[in-house]
């Protein structure tokens, strides 16, 4: 039963959607299908592996062939648990396995082993943190394992279709959230985070291409202050751009038809990302619908507080506290905290750089300049070809004024493209930072004496000491550094 205090909560008039009759405010709820990260498949010892030829990976169970009986993987229920700590959310000692009736030719047994009225985990919660620096909380209502079905192919043949049964079996975990969600940009946020926590697990590795995360998004609209209206479910949404596209288009096709004096029908829809539109697919079932019983062939799944504590104890530190933690150990700011945790792999990148260094600077150069790269290159932090140690030693040649920060992006760009050992390549290729004041006031003077007119218009309009400095850098190849360069123009112009 949907929590009735959710009607009367307050409403933000930036997330409203402007109708021709008023504002309108959208309600979301997720469901998101997570596969289990695990050797084997559910009830059976089938591999899971990601591309192997069509029905390689199918075991008798999974083909259900007569009299082969389900055997449940005990590290998918780990990996469950393990998640339901991750979200915070009550883990349940006792679930139960039902069978989800309906006939589609990728379901062998013409039902789904689901879990209904007893799921594995309980309520929890998820911490999202919104581009404009807001943070909501988003409500999980459960999740339950289940079976995924197969993969019906229809581009095969032009008068066959035909099935691959090779994802039929692999352990899935349905993630259902509370219709807390008031804008696509939250929705956005919130699969995102949740898929940040999934990897920081282990528990799924997120890949949205292979379908290893999917989403149904169950849209409706209201005005403010109303009941929530009637909701369509999009099903099957594959990519964190289209659930955004997905909602707002879907949002507004309500808008339209409730204010033409129509009514929304709860029915399931699909979102065609090609044309901008969301097209009916079948009305929506009902849990009557799916004739939902225990299943007969497995016992209720039951273990004790030992066993979880013994998960919990192996836990990693997840995104919430790591961000915590950079922040009051390192004094980054929030955002640039959130930016460093969002990959498990970032985040310890930048850990093996801030070692022993300043942590705001290893954090600028983790973020400005690797990151600003790899998105421009389109590589992973994994595949960096500037390891946290050379970019250690990049920060290091900047703290001891070996190199200025101009210099420093000079040889973070030869690293790059050729590697090698920073203070190596400062030391050959004649690099090093110039703090001779003797050099540097000698390149000052000549400049000062080749524009006596800027050295007027200087001393009337201080912001003029850029160019000098500008020109003092240029005149030393950029080596000078830019701290007794400042100290000396200011000096001589006599600029205070």
């Amino acid at each position: 039963m949907r929590d009735l205090t959710l009607m009367n909560a307050p409403v933000n008039p930036k997330k409203l959607i402007k109708g021709a009759l008023g504002d309108w405010e959208v309600v979301i709820g997720m469901e998101i299908h997570a596969q289990v990260t695990s050797r084997s498949k559910l009830f059976s010892g089938a591999p899971t592996a990601f591309g192997a030829e069509p029905n390689d990976n199918v075991s008798l169970v999974d083909a259900a062939m007569p009299g082969m009986l389900p055997v449940i993987n005990r590290e998918c229920v780990a990996q469950a648990v393990r998640t339901g700590l991750g979200l915070k959310a009550q883990i349940n000692h006792r679930s139960v396995f039902d069978r989800k009736n309906y006939f589609y030719p990728d379901l062998p047994q013409g039902y789904q082993i689901s879990q209904y009225k007893s799921p594995i985990v309980g309520e929890g919660e998820v911490l999202v943190d919104l581009p404009d620096g807001e943070s909501i909380t988003v409500g999980i209502e459960r999740l339950h394992l289940e079976q995924d079905a197969g993969k019906s192919l229809h581009d095969q043949s032009p008068t066959m279709s035909f099935v691959d049964l090779n994802r039929s079996g692999v352990a899935l975990m349905e993630i259902v959230s509370k219709p807390d969600l008031r804008s696509s940009e939250e929705a956005k946020a919130y699969v995102t985070k949740l898929r940040t926590i999934l990897r920081y697990l282990g528990t799924c590795d997120g890949d949205m291409e292979k379908g290893n995360l999917r989403a149904d998004v169950n849209v409706s609209v209201r005005k403010p202050g109303e009941p929530f209206g009637t909701r369509c479910e999009i099903k099957n949404v594959n990519s964190i751009r289209f659930i955004g596209q997905a909602i707002e288009v879907e949002a507004r096709r309500q808008i339209a038809i409730i204010e033409d004096g129509g009514t929304i029908d709860q029915e399931t829809r699909l979102f065609d990302p090609n044309k901008g539109e969301t097209r009916s697919m079948r009305s929506k079932e009902e849990a009557h619908d799916y004739r939902y019983f225990p299943d007969p062939d497995l016992l209720p799944l039951e273990f004790d507080q030992a066993f979880v504590d013994g998960l919990a104890a192996g836990l990693p530190e997840l995104p919430d506290a790591k961000k915590a933690r950079f922040i009051d150990a390192y004094g980054l700011s929030p955002y640039d905290a959130t930016v460093l945790v969002a990959e498990r792999a970032s985040a310890d990148y930048f850990e093996a750089v801030a070692k022993g260094r300043d942590g705001k600077i290893a954090a600028n150069w983790v973020i400005n300049e690797l990151f600003g790269r790899l998105n421009k290159e389109g590589k992973s932090i994994e595949d960096s070809p500037v390891s946290a140690d050379q970019l250690g030693a990049i920060v290091d040649l900047i703290g001891d004024n070996t190199i200025s920060g101009k210099i420093a992006k000079d040889v973070f760009e030869i690293v790059w493209s050729e590697g090698g050992e920073p203070r190596q390549i400062v030391e050959s290729r004649g690099l090093r930072q110039v703090t001779d004041t003797g050099a540097i006031e000698a390149a000052i003077d000549q400049i000062i004496a080749a524009n006596p007119d800027k050295v007027e218009q200087a001393k009337a309009k201080p912001t003029l000491l850029g160019w000098f400095v500008g020109q003092t850098m240029k005149a030393t190849g950029g080596k000078a550094n830019p701290a007794a360069v400042n100290a000396l123009l200011k000096a001589k112009l006599g600029i205070e």
